[in-house]
């Protein structure tokens, strides 16, 4: 069988579940083994990039990289060339319903935080942003505080920073990252200027660059420009803050004095009226089962649902496996859970042209 192009239906497939500890080149390495046994097929488990240290794949991140703790594509290049070198083909397990969320890993749903519906990636993900809860309103509920949002707040769990590399600002909780929307940064560096003695020009231009940007869900021109505007001005607040060391030192106070004191509940109010204005709201976990307005997979909070129904969602998350599919590197798919799309036939219809092999999972 050596050299020969795997059969269009499988005969035989054996499953290789993936990850840190068992590798793309551990699975080229058994390849010959498989082959042996007269395995047509290795059916792989999701391999594009997913949380840190998945075990398991399903909580995508990135739909157009190979994970890189298995390896890359450099590692699944040697995999795909050790198939074809046996006459095998490769499934992959492909997971068009949910992305990974929470967290500071996903770039999409970043975005959706820190722009709200102003964000291109809005559209991606099934939230409602007219639910019935009035207090959601444009906003996405994030349930993910292990307390009572009052209780953590007040405790000092939630912890205002400053990226240097990136000029961004986000509140942390331990892993999660709820980034701050740029409108509301002159309100941070006013902080900053009123902490300086001699406040520079640069620090004033930025403050009204920054309250200059209006983005605007209805107008993709608007919603473009606000984030070309953004990304420049946040390099220059980078810039700004490595080159000026005073500034960097107010920077610093300025972070600390939305710092309450524990346990004193009005002494944390500039942290809260600064998370009050933003597209989201941050909720103890418990709070998803009353007021969730994100799809998601079952009733597990980090794993949002996509729109696939959406024509550029579905080329920008498919890019990657129709270039493997049309490098003859993939020779099927198994969706996991296409019932969770709001039109699985349809978006079966799309793929068939693309993948001659699929099994559905409801």
């Amino acid at each position: 069988m050596t050299g020969e192009r795997p059969p269009a239906i499988p005969r035989a497939t054996y499953r290789l579940q993936l990850h840190a500890g068992f590798d793309l080149d551990a699975a080229a390495a058994i390849v010959p083994y498989l082959a042996n046994l007269g395995i047509s097929h290795v059916y792989a488990s999701p391999f594009l990039t997913a949380r840190p240290g998945s075990a398991h794949g399903y909580d995508i991140t990135d739909h157009n990289q190979i994970n890189p703790e298995i390896g890359g594509e450099p590692a699944f290049d040697r995999l795909s060339a050790a198939l074809a070198k046996h006459g095998m083909g490769l499934i992959l397990d492909f997971v068009p319903n949910h992305m990974g969320v929470g967290g500071a890993d996903n770039p999409w749903w970043l975005d959706v935080l820190e722009w709200g519906r102003a964000s291109p990636f809005a559209r991606f993900f099934d939230i409602d942003w007219q639910p019935a809860e009035p207090t959601l309103k444009d906003k996405v509920l994030l349930p993910f505080l292990g307390d009572h949002y009052g209780n953590i707040l007040e405790r000092g769990e939630l912890k205002l920073g400053f990226d240097a590399e990136a000029g961004t600002f986000s509140v942390w909780y331990y892993g999660h990252r709820f980034p701050i929307s740029p409108r509301d940064y002159p309100r941070i560096l006013r902080v900053v200027r009123d902490r300086l003695e001699a406040p520079s020009e640069e620090l004033a231009t930025l403050i009204a660059d920054f309250a200059k940007i209006k983005p605007s869900a209805q107008s993709v021109t608007r919603m473009a420009a606000a984030h070309r505007q953004a990304a420049v001005l946040k390099g220059r607040l980078a810039a700004l803050a490595k080159a000026d060391g005073a500034l960097a030192a107010a920077l610093d106070l300025a972070l600390r004095s939305y710092e309450g004191t524990p346990g004193e509940h009005n002494s944390w109010r500039a942290l809260h009226d600064l998370l009050e204005r933003q597209s989201y709201r941050i909720a103890f976990w418990r709070v998803a089962t009353a007021e969730i307005n994100y799809r998601r997979f079952f009733d597990i909070n980090d794993l949002a649902g996509l729109r696939m129904e959406e024509p550029e969602l579905f080329e920008v998350s498919h890019g990657l496996v129709f270039r493997l599919i049309a490098e003859n590197k993939i020779h099927g798919l198994r969706l996991d859970h296409i019932d969770g799309l709001y039109d699985p036939a349809g978006y079966c219809e799309r793929l068939q042209d693309r993948a001659s092999y699929m099994v559905m999972q409801r």
